[in-house]
């Protein structure tokens, strides 16, 4: 049975004041205390041996472990396990090692001051993360609260809410919550990088979205418009992209291998799809790639992981998949067998098809494999002179298949 040695507690504005008595107790019989400099300033009558936060900080796991023997303790704001370093430490140091003393999260106090139900907003982060990250969550009426990186943070939320036709939506900022230092700044997206108030870099955003009458709002659920994206002609289409989603069956930290990425369509919904769901987007034409970066950051799929080549040599050393899409190179030696191989059990593998060759070489592994086997038409409305007409696209065959 492991010893506890390490106390992660959550700390707020009101500092030692606002702590329970038993995370007060663990501080006291800290050996050593562990936190920013905006932590220790909130806690200052310590005897413990205090150490800052490296930089960068990637290395504090490395800080942390150093102390296992000794009586250590982690100072974070609000909650550890939300948003915070906690959800890092614990995948480095056991459970049983640790004790957790959450204090109310930044979350539940905007929350309080915006008068919002915490149950109905989305809670997202763009700390030390891409802010194009939140644009999937932009709907007409929807409310977010943001946990920010710094003082720039919620200028570049109010460009991106501009860019994609939500300029009037509601912004304020919140710094200090709980504490004496308190303070709030109003505005709209449309008029916040002009009008910067001065916020402090630690602060809560919390974002009511209005949407223009001409903006596009699009869904999280898989199908969007063609024409929300750039390509060369070479896309899947919207129905078909919708089935093909819908087979993938995205989940939360799921990570997709997309095969022939093309202008990153799949992967881009994908990760639209389901929370901290990640791609691995694999494409050897330079121009599609291209098409794919600007593709993913107008989408707000800004970590979509592009890799340069083609199948299978390019599938090489990439984080294992929980899915598989292939939607090119199908027919080429070792692609379906490589990426079968690295495949987890029970999860999804999907292959379209359009040209006789790929529609034979899916039917044969059906027959292997089982699965589904699915053709798929879809025809547009088209004007033929004074008339109209539905004029068919090429049918796609689809095959889905659960890896047992």
């Amino acid at each position: 049975m492991s010893t506890v040695w390490l106390s992660v507690i959550g700390v707020g504005e009101d500092g030692v004041n606002g702590l329970s008595r038993d995370a007060r107790v663990a501080l006291d019989e800290a050996d050593v205390v562990i936190g920013g400099e905006r932590h220790h300033e909130l806690v200052p009558e310590l005897k413990s041996e205090r150490v800052v936060w490296p930089s960068p900080f990637s290395k504090a796991i490395e800080l942390v472990t150093k102390f296992r023997g000794s009586k250590t303790a982690i100072l974070v704001s609000g909650d550890p396990l939300w948003f915070s370093a906690g959800s890092l430490i614990q995948r480095h140091v056991p459970a049983d090692e640790i004790r957790y003393f959450p204090q109310l999260s930044s979350f539940q106090w905007a929350a309080a001051r915006m008068g919002w139900s915490l149950a109905d907003v989305e809670t997202v982060t763009v700390h030390g993360r891409p802010a194009e990250q939140i644009i999937p969550h932009f709907a007409p009426g929807v409310r977010l609260l943001v946990l920010t990186a710094d003082a720039s943070s919620p200028s570049a939320v109010a460009q991106l809410l501009v860019r994609r036709g939500f300029p009037a939506s509601r912004m304020v900022a919140l710094a200090a919550l709980g504490g004496p230092r308190e303070k709030r700044f109003d505005g709209v997206a449309a008029d916040w990088a002009e009008n910067d108030p001065g916020v402090p870099d630690f602060h809560l955003l919390a974002v009511e979205c209005v949407a223009d009458p001409q903006a596009e709002a699009f869904s999280r659920i898989g199908g969007l418009p063609d024409h929300a994206f750039r390509h060369d002609g070479q896309l899947t289409k919207r129905v078909v992209r919708a089935a093909t989603l819908s087979a993938l069956q995205p989940f939360p930290h799921a990570h997709l291998w997309d095969i022939g990425a093309g202008c990153g369509s799949i992967g881009i919904e994908w990760m639209r799809a389901a929370r901290e769901a990640t791609c691995s987007a694999i494409e050897e034409n330079v121009e599609r790639m291209e098409m794919m970066s600007f593709n993913a950051l107008e989408l707000g799929a800004p970590r979509l992981r592009i890799i340069a080549g083609s199948a299978p040599d390019a599938l090489e050393g990439l984080p294992e998949p929980d899915a598989v899409f292939i939607g090119g190179g199908l027919t080429d030696e070792g692609v379906f067998d490589t990426a079968w191989q690295a495949l987890k059990p029970g999860r999804r593998l999907v292959a379209n098809a359009v040209t006789l060759e790929s529609e034979s070489k899916l039917f044969s592994l059906y027959e292997k494999f089982g699965g589904t086997l699915d053709r798929i038409f879809s025809s547009d409305a088209v004007q033929i002179g004074r008339y109209h007409a539905m004029r068919p696209g090429m049918a796609v065959t689809q095959w889905a298949v659960v890896k047992r």
